[in-house]
């Protein structure tokens, strides 16, 4: 009977020790499951803050490439209506060509309408100066840029820039 009762001790104390370890081994795995799942979160919330910043930066482009606001930036008396034009269409581009890498943290819907904004822009400065007269000043063409941006829908910025947000706020709820 006593070497019955040692039997049943070891294999209790077996059962314990092999209890033990499994909790051990739990507990590890359960602690590495926890740091992953930090590391993504923490890699989430940078992804979404790279992707916030992006969606920041394209909305000062667009508000920047807005017509009336572009006109106001680069107006000079002096220039000709020529000149004006070149600067109008090299800062739309040079500001989009800035931003390109922002392309990569937003969706390409987004950054379609971001390339239309700038193309539209362009094609309609050079519409609107297309028929003006060799000897036109920055002011004719500025004037007819402004006319132009008055009329209802004319700023496709301002539908860019309610994309824009619309992205924002779907990344912050």
């Amino acid at each position: 009977m006593h070497l019955q009762k040692t039997n049943i001790d070891s294999y209790n104390l077996i059962g314990f020790v092999i209890m033990i370890i499994i909790q051990i081994l739990l507990f590890i795995e359960i602690r590495k499951l926890k740091e992953k799942i930090s590391e993504k979160m923490e890699l989430n919330d940078e992804g979404t803050r790279l992707k916030l910043q992006a969606l920041e930066r394209l909305t000062l482009f667009a508000e920047r490439i807005g017509l009336q606001n572009l006109v106001n930036r680069s107006h000079n008396s002096n220039m000709s209506a020529t000149l004006m034009q070149q600067t109008l269409v090299e800062t739309i581009k040079s500001e989009h060509e800035y931003n390109a890498t922002q392309q990569i943290y937003v969706n390409p819907e987004i950054w379609g309408a971001v390339t239309r904004l700038k193309d539209q822009n362009i094609y309609i400065i050079n519409q609107l100066a297309a028929p003006l007269p060799h000897n036109a000043t920055a002011m004719d063409l500025s004037k007819r840029i402004i006319e132009y941006s008055l009329q209802e829908n004319a700023q496709l910025n301002n539908i860019v820039i309610d994309a824009l947000r619309f992205e924002a706020q779907k990344l912050t709820d």
